[in-house]
C-alpha cells in the first residue's frame, strides 16, 4: 500500500528570490502513523504544515494525499476538499458554543442521528464526557486541548495535522497529555502529522520523527534512531545533549585524549574526526591523578549534570545519577562508553 501523504521536492518562499522557507523536502507518511517535524523556531515546520492542509501553495514540487495530487503541477485542491482535520496551536474554539456543539461544529450538515454518534465517540475518547455542556471558559488547557483534538477528529477524516499542540501549557501538563495525545490518534487508527520544537513531545507521541533545518529535512527516523545515530551535527546538537572531541583516524580506531574509540563505520586513515559524546556515557569517578576538573554543577534532582575541563581545554559534560556531590575543582578520572560511536569530519571550533 503506498503512503497516505507524499511530499516529493516540495519548496515555498515568501518573498519573491528570498530564502526558501521549505527546501525542496521531501517526505512520506504511512496509514495509521504519527510522525513528528522537529525543530527550532523558523525551521519551516509550521510551513510544511500549511503547505500539506492548504493553506499555502507550494512554488515548486508535489504533494499527494490517498493517491489524489492536491498541490503541484498545475493542481491545487483547497483546503476544505483535502479532508484533514487541524488542531491549531490555540485550539481556536468558540468561546460562545459548549464542547459538545464545537466538537459537532464540522459535521453540521450530517443527519442528527450520526452527528450524536459521531460526537459522542469523540467525547468517550477524549475522556470528555462529563465536561459537554461546559464552555471552554470553564476548563482548563489540557481539557481545552483534548476538545480541539476532539474536534478534529469527529469528521471521520483519515488524517489529523497538529501544530504545537502542547506549547500553551504548562510543563507538568504537556508531560501528562503527551501519552493521551498519542493513545488517542493510535485508538482511533488515524495518520497524524505533529509540529513541536520540544524533542521530548516528539519523541514520546511520535512513531518517526524527522528533524529539519532552515528548511530542509535533514534526517527522518524513529525517536531512538534520531537520538543514537544523528545524521549530522545539527541533529546531533539539537536533539539531546551533545558534546564533541577531535580525533584522529589510525589503523587501531580513532584517537582522541579519552582514549581509542573503535572505527566502527569504517572512516578513512588519517581522517580529522569530531566524535559525538553523550553526557549519559561519560562516567567520572574523584581521582587526584585524573586529567579532567569539575568545573560546574548542575543539580537536576535525580541527576546531577557535571561540567568538566580536559587538558585539552575542552569541556564536556557527564549526567550522574545518585552520586555523592563533587565540588568545583575535583579532579577526576573519565570514562567514556558510547553506545553508538557517531563521528562528524572535523570543525574548527568558532571563536565566541
Amino acid at each position: 500500500m503506498p503512503p497516505l501523504i507524499i511530499l516529493d521536492k516540495v519548496s515555498k518562499a515568501y518573498q519573491p528570490g528570498g530564502l526558501p522557507a521549505v527546501d525542496a523536502l521531501s517526505l512520506s507518511v504511512e496509514e495509521g502513523e504519527i510522525v513528528a517535524l522537529l525543530g527550532p523556531s523558523g525551521c519551516g515546520k509550521t510551513t510544511t504544515l500549511r503547505l500539506i492542509n492548504g493553506f499555502e501553495a507550494p512554488d515548486t514540487g508535489c504533494i499527494e494525499i490517498a493517491g489524489r495530487t492536491v498541490a503541484g503541477g498545475g493542481t491545487f485542491v483547497p483546503p476544505e476538499a483535502r479532508g484533514i482535520g487541524m488542531v491549531f496551536q490555540d485550539y481556536a474554539l468558540f468561546p460562545h458554543l459548549t464542547v459538545v456543539q464545537n466538537i459537532a461544529f464540522g459535521i453540521k450538515k450530517l443527519e442528527a442521528a450520526e452527528r450524536l454518534r459521531r460526537t459522542q465517540r469523540a467525547l468517550r475518547i477524549t475522556e470528555l464526557e462529563e465536561l459537554a455542556d461546559r464552555y471552554p471558559h470553564e476548563l482548563s488547557g489540557g481539557q481545552q486541548q483534548r476538545v480541539a483534538l476532539a474536534r478534529a477528529m469527529s469528521p471521520g477524516y483519515e488524517i489529523v495535522l497538529l501544530d504545537e499542540p502542547l506549547s500553551n501549557l504548562d510543563a507538568d501538563l504537556r508531560a501528562q497529555l503527551r501519552g493521551q495525545v498519542r493513545r488517542v490518534l493510535k485508538k482511533t487508527q488515524k495518520t497524524a502529522i505533529l509540529v513541536t520544537h520540544d524533542q521530548d513531545e516528539a519523541f514520546q507521541i511520535a512513531d518517526r520523527v524527522g528533524v529539519l533545518n532552515r528548511g530542509r529535512l535533514e534526517q527522518v527516523g524513529t525517536p531512538e534512531e534520531i537520538y543514537q545515530t544523528p545524521a549530522s551535527r545539527f541533529v546531533a546538537d539539537f536533539v539531546g545533549a551533545a558534546d564533541f572531541i577531535p580525533g584522529t583516524v589510525q589503523r587501531e580506531g580513532i584517537h582522541t585524549e579519552l582514549g581509542l574509540f573503535p572505527n566502527a563505520n569504517g572512516i578513512p586513515i588519517g581522517c580529522q574526526v569530531d566524535v559525538m559524546i553523550r553526557p549519559d556515557e561519560v562516567l567520572i569517578l574523584p581521582d587526584p591523578a585524573g586529567p579532567a576538573v569539575v568545573t560546574e554543577r548542575l543539580y537536576l534532582g535525580a541527576d546531577k549534570v557535571y561540567t568538566l575541563r580536559l587538558p585539552s581545554e575542552i569541556h564536556i559534560r557527564s549526567n550522574q545519577h545518585s552520586t555523592p556531590n563533587l565540588p568545583i575543582g575535583t579532579r577526576v578520572a573519565v570514562r567514556v562508553s558510547p553506545s553508538h560511536l557517531v563521528a562528524f569530519p572535523w570543525r574548527e571550533p568558532s571563536t565566541p
